[in-house]
């Protein structure tokens, strides 16, 4: 763990989730980094020019929202933590918008919480929206939706959201900028023979103690989130770096490959981790029947799932529910997440996707289950 990681990961890497901590964001809580984010969005328009997706997942709402109102002291309530990120967020969404625009990209702000990525249906309407975004070359701007939760304020400067976010657009890596170089293996302030680790395996139990453990004074809102945080986002198939905010061009040469900060390697290949999980429920909530034409279609060609191809509909289900396809034997030869509940089903069966309005009154996807939310069991 001791050398340098020589990793194609981030080189290699088309769509890859950028978080920023609110120390750097705010320089400590002086206010808003204009300077910094300015460099960070510079990086992150190099990073589209040549050809890669950006999301950026932005902490300091909350310590631009104490600036603006004159609180010199980060309260305790809860209330008043999240009135501070109502106000700040306005300055943290601005901030971005100009220096992105400047830089010449369009930004938009997302803002989430837990529960958005936990309900199957706001699961899916979020990563539509986002992979929308990221088609028009708009780079999504995220921050958790302090106003309503409070999960960022007790639990972790955003670290867990990044990951969530890694997993939710099936990132190939996430990027965690810290005030801190990387992960050592003890705390250098108090060990001066603590080790940097350049490499190690995403989710190895022992990055924990190096971190200091779950709850510590070292770990709280600190590296150990961030080492929690790259363990969820391996679940998906993305590998995370931790590096310094401020080392110079540390985006660009990360996606040249060049050795910075700690790399966490995910051990799960990207899409098996998704199709696994689709594969390993034993209970659905339907099923579709589909004509030969469309079967073909999915076995042989790869392709997504159109209504006109479905001949059929069972069950009760909702949208983002993982449902069964079968043939017209009876078998099934897939799985997937329906972009559509049974009700709805039952009405555009049969039909193209350019009547879905008339008949629903409103378009969600053009396909049923699109090819990425789609296993094939036969």
């Amino acid at each position: 763990m001791s050398q340098p990681f020589t990793s194609t990961v981030l080189r290699d890497a088309r769509r890859i989730v950028v978080k920023v901590g609110s120390s750097l964001v705010t320089n400590e809580g002086r206010g808003l980094d204009e300077a910094a984010i300015g460099e960070w969005c510079r990086q992150m328009a190099l990073m589209a020019k040549d050809g890669r997706e950006v999301i950026m997942v932005s902490s300091g709402a909350i310590a631009e929202g104490m600036k603006r109102l004159g609180w010199a002291t980060r309260p305790q309530e809860i209330h008043a933590l999240q009135a501070a990120a109502a106000v700040g967020q306005m300055g943290l969404a601005q901030m971005y918008e100009t220096k992105l625009r400047e830089n010449g990209l369009g930004s938009a702000q997302v803002l989430l919480t837990h529960a958005d990525l936990a309900d199957r249906e706001r699961y899916l309407n979020a990563r539509s929206t986002l992979l929308t975004l990221l088609q028009h070359k708009v780079i999504p701007v995220i921050n958790e939706n302090d106003t309503v939760v409070n999960d960022e304020i007790k639990f972790g400067d955003n670290d867990t959201l990044g990951a969530l976010v890694a997993n939710l657009v099936e990132a190939d890596a996430l990027v965690i900028l810290t005030d801190q170089k990387g992960l050592y293996t003890a705390d250098p302030r108090k060990n001066p023979a603590a080790e940097f680790v350049h490499e190690a395996r995403a989710g190895d139990i022992a990055l924990e103690a190096m971190a200091g453990g779950v709850g510590s004074s070292i770990g709280s809102g600190g590296m150990i989130t961030k080492i929690l945080a790259a363990k969820r986002a391996a679940g998906s198939g993305a590998s995370t770096v931790i590096a310094w905010g401020r080392e110079p061009d540390a985006l660009i040469r990360l996606c040249k490959g060049e050795s910075i900060g700690t790399l966490l390697v995910a051990q799960t290949q990207k899409q098996q981790a998704r199709k696994q999980w689709m594969a390993d429920h034993l209970q659905l909530r339907g099923a579709v029947t589909v004509d030969p034409g469309a079967a073909s279609k999915l076995q042989a060609e790869g392709k997504s799932l159109l209504a006109i191809g479905m001949t059929h509909v069972e069950g009760d289900f909702s949208r983002g529910d993982v449902i069964a396809i079968r043939d017209v034997n009876g078998l099934e030869i897939a799985r997937g997440l329906a972009n559509y509940a049974s009700t709805e089903a039952r009405l555009i069966c049969r039909k193209p996707s350019s009547e879905f309005e008339g008949l629903l009154g409103y378009v969600a996807e053009s396909e049923f289950v699109h090819r990425d939310n789609l296993i094939l069991t036969r």
